[in-house]
Formats: structure tokens, sequence, C-alpha cells
């Protein structure tokens, strides 16, 4: 296969989470990957701190939309490699049934769009979601996935997924 790998970043609303990491792995894996984000129960925009962070990192963001993750469940939608869900909710919902049986994990980040406090904690809650997720995104693009049998590859995704700080509720300010 010579065709980048595609990959589906899955959460409930697709407005933060998903969203940054369609960016990071279309920016970390270009000519490897294709990244796509969808959600559940997509939120029809995106988060504007989502835009505004990732502006300031220098993505391009004009493309980004909230969308459902029953587009990419459709004939004639990206055959998909991957597909990972980064927020607990997601998780524990039924997925659509994916063409072709992708590789699957559970990627949990804190929902920054749920931080609560002084404009600086929730900007924070933000950079912390995309810290996570560049570094998990990191790992998986370095990953010599055309060498690794089925097994290893499914074992590596999961170990990502239980990186520090996988999963947990953002932490209420004292």
């Amino acid at each position: 296969m010579d065709r980048p790998f595609n990959v589906l970043f899955l959460c409930t609303g697709n407005s933060a989470r998903s969203i940054m990491a369609e960016a990071i792995l279309n920016k970390l894996g270009a000519g490897k990957f294709h990244a796509y984000s969808a959600g559940s129960q997509p939120k029809g925009k995106v988060n504007p701190r989502t835009i505004q962070l990732l502006d300031s990192l220098g993505y391009d963001t004009s493309g980004f939309r909230s969308k459902s993750w029953s587009q990419f469940a459709k004939p004639g939608a990206p055959a998909l490699d991957f597909v990972f869900t980064v927020c607990d909710n997601a998780a524990g919902e039924s997925c659509p049934v994916w063409p072709g049986q992708p590789m699957t994990a559970h990627w949990g980040i804190p929902d920054p769009a749920e931080a609560v406090g002084v404009p600086a904690e929730i900007a924070l809650a933000f950079k912390d979601a995309y810290r996570m997720l560049h570094q998990r995104i990191a790992v998986f693009t370095a990953l010599p996935l055309r060498s690794l049998d089925q097994l290893s590859l499914q074992s590596r995704l999961k170990e990502i997924g239980r990186m520090e700080a996988a999963t947990g509720k953002v932490a209420e300010p004292s």
C-alpha cells in the first residue's frame, strides 16, 4: 500500500480535541497520513478557542468544520486505516461499522471546552489538550506501521492511549 494511511479522530462534539488531532497529524504526518475528524453529536461549529490556539501555532484553520461521523461510514467515504476516540464519551458510544475494519484505540484527553475559570486557566486547558495530543501523535507517526504485525500494532496503539494524563476530568481550580 503506497497511499497515505487514513486516520479518523472521533469525539462527541467535534469542536476541540478531534479537530486539534486532525491538524496535528496532517502536519506531523504529511505525506504518510491523511487525518480527518468527526463527532457522534457534532456541535456544528469548531470551538473558537481551538481555532485561536491552532492559528497561534501556525496551522491553516480555514478548512476545519464540525461534522458527523456518519459521513465516514457511507459508501464513497475514505477507506479508514485507523480510528481513534479522543474523548471518554465517544469511547463508550456504539460507533458506526467502519468499512474496511480499521484498527481502533481510545486516546482519551480531558475536554478543554469544559474548563472553567479565568481566561488564562481556560487557555491552559486547551494548551494541555494540544500538548497531550501532539505527544501521542508524534509517537504514533514514529511507529514502523508497515513492519508491525496487527497484534503488535494494536498493542502499541493502546499503549499510546495510556500515556501520561490519559483520561480524567480537568481538575477544578482550588
